[in-house]
């Protein structure tokens, strides 16, 4: 078996921290305010990260945890669908395919002193729509990468899944 589809879940708890850093990268350092479904994007890559975490660590432990190792690879293709999906209905609400939630108004902006100064003064803040892509690249927005990412990430983890379970350890 090779060592890759034997190590997944280390690879895919690792592009998922990946994932998330560069999307606070592009918060933090790039000034873009994540919108509502954009927060519940990275949620799905967070509980990547914790699977991967526990099922490289639980995995390892004994003879019997191994066994459970394409049930973890199985889990995390479940997620990264999930979360593929929930991208690919961000996409299409910022290509205007579908309206998008009456929530989606920014709940996720933090608010400044600068930006309660400006509202005082009668300004308005900016608040991130979801049906608005704050960055395009290759004319793609965040949403539409992120799900090529995750569908990426759960084609690998089906691979692993299958892999694994074709050449898990039977008992004598």
């Amino acid at each position: 078996m090779s060592a890759l589809w034997k190590n997944w879940l280390v690879v895919a708890a690792g592009a998922a921290l990946a994932i998330l850093v560069i999307a606070h990268g592009f918060e933090t350092f790039g000034h873009l305010a994540p919108c509502e479904l954009c927060l519940k994007e990275r949620e799905g890559y967070w509980i990547a990260l914790e699977l991967g975490v526990l099922g490289s660590v639980a995995t390892r432990q004994s003879w019997l945890w191994p066994r459970l190792l394409p049930w973890f690879c199985l889990a995390l293709a479940l997620v990264f669908i999930a979360d593929g999906a929930l991208s690919v209905y961000h996409a299409g609400v910022e290509w205007k395919f579908w309206p998008g939630p009456e929530a989606c108004t920014g709940g996720g902006h933090k608010v400044t002193i600068a930006d309660m100064r400006r509202l005082l003064r009668g300004g308005a803040m900016a608040v991130p729509q979801c049906d608005k892509p704050a960055w395009v690249f290759l004319g793609l927005s965040m949403s539409g990468w992120n799900v090529l990412l995750a569908l990426g990430l759960a084609t690998g983890s089906l691979a692993a899944t299958w892999v694994n379970f074709r050449t898990r350890v039977r008992p004598a």
